[in-house]
C-alpha cells in the first residue's frame, strides 16, 4: 500500500467514526428525552403525589370502609373502583366495570404487599400497607379478567385472586341508577 492509498483509508475510517459518534449521540440524546417526558407524565416512580392511610383503620371508617368498596359513577360519567386487598383475598371479590369509560382503580393493603394485576389490560400496581395506589384503565371491549394478587404475601397467595367483569355501558349505568355501590357479587 502507498501512502496514499493510507491516506484515504484514514479519510474513509474518521467519516465512518463520525457517524457511528453521531448515532451514538442522537440514542443517548432520544432515551434522555424519553425518560423526561415520562418523568413528566408521572409514568415513573416515586409518585409526585402520594397518599397514605392508617392500614389499621381503613375497615373502620373512611374512603375504604366495607360498604364503599367497589364500582361508583363519579359526576363526569367515569367510575371509581375502591378495592382492599388483605391476607388472601381482594375486596370486593368481584368488580363492575362498563366499557369505553374512564375507570379509575384506587387500592390499599389492609396488612402486607399485595400486587393488582389485572391481566389482558395495562394495569399493574403495588399495594403497600399505608398507601393508596391509583390507576386509569379503559376497557375496549366485553369481557372477564382475572385479577391475581402477583407479589408474595405469604403461604395463601396462590389463593388470592379476583374477578373483574367488563359489562355493557347501558347495563351498568341502569344498575348504579339503583345502587351507590356496585360489584358482581351481591
Amino acid at each position: 500500500m502507498t501512502s496514499e492509498d493510507h491516506a484515504a483509508s484514514a479519510v474513509v475510517a474518521q467519516k465512518i467514526e463520525r457517524r457511528w459518534a453521531a448515532i451514538s449521540i442522537l440514542i443517548v440524546v432520544f432515551l434522555t428525552a424519553m425518560a423526561a417526558v415520562a418523568g413528566i407524565h408521572q409514568a415513573t416512580m416515586p409518585q409526585a403525589r402520594v397518599e397514605i392511610i392508617d392500614p389499621e383503620k381503613i375497615h373502620l371508617s373512611g374512603e375504604f370502609v366495607e360498604t364503599n368498596l367497589g364500582s361508583a359513577v363519579e359526576p363526569d360519567g367515569s367510575v371509581t373502583v375502591r378495592a382492599v386487598g388483605q391476607q388472601y383475598s381482594f375486596t370486593p371479590q368481584c368488580i363492575l366495570v362498563p366499557v369505553d369509560t374512564k375507570v379509575t382503580f384506587r387500592a390499599t393493603s389492609a396488612d402486607v404487599v399485595h400486587g393488582l394485576l389485572i391481566q389482558q389490560t395495562n394495569v399493574n400496581t403495588m399495594l403497600v400497607p399505608g398507601y393508596v395506589s391509583e390507576q386509569v384503565a379503559r376497557f375496549s371491549r366485553v369481557g372477564d379478567h382475572l385479577m391475581p394478587c402477583q407479589e408474595f404475601c405469604s403461604v395463601g397467595h396462590e389463593g388470592m385472586w379476583a374477578m373483574v367483569k367488563v359489562i355493557d355501558r347501558n347495563e351498568f349505568m341502569s344498575l348504579a341508577a339503583s345502587k351507590r355501590r356496585i360489584s358482581c357479587v351481591e
